[in-house]
C-alpha cells in the first residue's frame, strides 16, 4: 500500500462502521478498497492516474463497476495526506442516514 492508502486504512477505514476489504479482486480489477455492505469501492490515486491514458482507464473501469451496482469514490494521495478529514467526511456521506 501507498503512504496515503495506509493512512486511509490505520486511521479511519480499519475502524469503520462497517467492514472494508484491502486489495479487493473484483472482476478483472483490484481495488484499494471495497465495503460490500455499502457497494462501494474507494480508490486513492497516485501519480500514474494522472495521464490521459490512467484517467482513461479508470473512466473505463470505473464504468464496468458501476455496472454490477457498486459506487466508485476516488481520491488523489494529495487528498489523503493533506485533507484527511474531508476524505473521512466524504466516505462518511455514504454511510445510510439511520447509521450516522
Amino acid at each position: 500500500m501507498t503512504p496515503a492508502e495506509k493512512k486511509l486504512w490505520s486511521d479511519y477505514l480499519k475502524i469503520f462502521k462497517f467492514r472494508v476489504l484491502r486489495q479487493r479482486p473484483i472482476g478483472n480489477f483490484i481495488f484499494d478498497f471495497y465495503c460490500a455492505a455499502l457497494k462501494l469501492v474507494i480508490e486513492v490515486d497516485g501519480e500514474s492516474h494522472y495521464t490521459e491514458a490512467g484517467q482513461a482507464y479508470d473512466k473505463e473501469r470505473s464504468q464496468i463497476i458501476e455496472g454490477y451496482g457498486l459506487k466508485v469514490i476516488r481520491f488523489t494521495n494529495d487528498e489523503v495526506l493533506h485533507n484527511f478529514e474531508a476524505v473521512c467526511y466524504r466516505i462518511s456521506s455514504e454511510l445510510p442516514s439511520n447509521t450516522t
